[in-house]
């Protein structure tokens, strides 16, 4: 429960950030990407809350589970966790013949982005604009969720807004403050301006360590809606593209409405640890001939489908190929035979059949404990098989998900952005607590005439005690400088995405 308390802290002071980066923004797409990363920051907020709620329960119940005298047997086998990753997502759209074919109309502008969760964790796509020339919604990210269950339940979310509503409006209230601030001087100024802060996100503790989440405060600028939303499960699971339905929430009538086809085609794929992992391996010896000394000592590994065996364990290491495979899979049939006479151990059959006919492999363990051992990995890779269906017959191929490019774009050489050296065990509220200071500085700035005292920093000659990333050049004119109020928006959000790149 500490490590879910530490990603609920961190996802809290990700808020904060995102709070005053949204509150400082002026420009469109600045805006539109600190409200996605507010949405979900909140969302996975939620989702850790509810998993360390779960986890309590499921701690009392085991407490009560043990003063319970009448408690009878209890069957603890659990199927083994996997891999489930969907990616390629494609939202067909149904815009009028004359908006698409003849381009008539209002062009209409939505920045959409999906939202996906899988117990407790959860994803976002990139941010995606789109109009009537699209007749699809794409996005290209590949998200791979590791600790599924096979009775997981992955939500997908879309959520739009409307890009053509001003949110210039967003910094009305902080040009306001920095105009009273400077009217009424320092001790008063520094109260109004805390009055009209569009608030504060952030946490109290109650004294016993325990973190109180506070109310998400109302911060102006763009607010996202959610759009369609659906639920897959492993009966959707395929290695293949499939067409699932959505349940669409909005109508023609909201400003963030798009003309969805009514479907979300995807590759949902998954890939259960028993078909990837070793769920048993160690020292064996396997009959092949009908002589009663016909044995071999082999070194076998139980993973997906199949028992390989190896002359040794050091091959297996080498990828040597294995001087015999058995084939595990639900039509195998796995019996302890009688004791061998020649052993203290009883032997393992294992009957597969092979075109028709019916094979039958015979091993011995060294102890009677390893036998065991080895039989219940087998009835354990049998349940899981079972649990998890389709997702044994074969392995699906799950490709790893690229890196996250920032959504900003490059600057150009010479700006803040190639000077400045990020720590990133620097605590992100106090990174946005000075540039949101500088950003208001600079308006300040602007509407006074006279420059802050800080920006001697960013004169031709900066003080010795000013250390850059990097070393001017000596016929640089001047050292790199921010220009305008959106080169400090741009910086704040860079520094945020450093910070927390999912």
């Amino acid at each position: 429960s500490s490590d879910i308390q530490k990603k609920i802290d961190y996802e809290i002071r990700m808020r904060e950030g995102a709070c005053k980066l949204l509150a400082a923004c002026s420009q469109r797409d600045q805006a539109l990407e600190a409200s996605k990363s507010l949405l979900t920051c909140n969302a996975r907020i939620m989702a850790y809350m509810s998993e360390l709620q779960r986890m309590k329960e499921a701690q009392v119940m085991q407490r009560v589970a043990r003063r319970s005298f009448d408690a009878g047997p209890m069957d603890d086998r659990s199927p083994c966790k996997g891999k489930v990753a969907i990616s390629d997502l494609r939202i067909p759209l149904m815009w009028k013949d004359t908006e698409y074919f003849k381009n008539k109309g209002e062009l209409h502008r939505c920045a959409v982005f999906c939202l996906l969760q899988l117990g407790g964790e959860i994803f976002d796509t990139d941010m995606v604009m789109v109009d009537r020339t699209l007749t699809d919604i794409c996005f290209d990210n590949t998200i791979v969720f590791n600790e599924a269950s096979p009775g997981f339940e992955l939500r997908v979310e879309l959520y739009s807004c409307c890009s053509e509503e001003d949110y210039s409006a967003g910094s009305t209230p902080r040009k306001l403050a920095s105009k009273l601030s400077s009217s009424l001087g320092r001790s008063a100024g520094k109260k109004m301006r805390a009055a009209l802060e569009p608030g504060a996100c952030s946490t109290t503790s109650n004294g016993g360590g325990a973190t109180i989440l506070l109310p998400v405060p109302s911060v102006p600028g763009p607010k996202y809606h959610l759009l369609a939303h659906t639920t897959l499960n492993l009966s959707h699971v395929q290695d293949s593209f499939r067409t699932h339905d959505l349940t669409i929430t909005g109508n023609e009538e909201c400003s963030y409405w798009l003309p969805l086809y009514g479907g979300v085609c995807c590759r949902l794929a998954a890939q259960p640890h028993c078909m990837t992992q070793q769920m048993m391996s160690g020292c064996l010896r396997v009959k092949l001939g009908g002589e009663p000394q016909g044995w071999t000592n082999v070194y076998g590994v139980l993973k997906g489908t199949n028992l390989f065996c190896y002359h040794q364990k050091e091959d297996m290491e080498a990828n040597v190929e294995p001087v015999l495979t058995i084939g595990i899979n639900k039509e195998t049939r796995i019996r302890a035979a009688e004791k061998d006479p020649h052993s203290k151990a009883q032997n393992i059959c294992i009957t597969n059949q092979y075109g028709g006919e019916e094979v039958t492999h015979t091993l011995a363990a060294d102890s009677r404990e390893d036998t065991q051992r080895w039989m219940e990995a087998f009835w354990q890779q049998f349940y899981d098989m079972s649990q998890w269906r389709q997702c044994c017959d074969d392995l699906m191929k799950i490709e790893l998900p690229s890196p996250r490019k920032p959504a900003i774009v490059t600057p150009k050489q010479g700006s803040l952005y190639h000077e400045m050296v990020i720590d990133t065990s620097d605590d992100i509220g106090t990174v946005t607590d000075i540039l949101a200071h500088r950003i208001e500085e600079f308006e300040l700035r602007a509407q006074l005439g006279s420059p802050p005292h800080w920006m001697a920093l960013f004169d031709e000659d900066p003080p010795r005690s000013l250390h850059t990333h990097q070393h001017l050049p000596t016929h640089s004119p001047s050292p790199p400088s921010l220009h305008n109020h959106s080169d400090y928006v741009s910086l704040l959000y860079f520094l945020i995405y450093l910070m927390h790149p999912s």
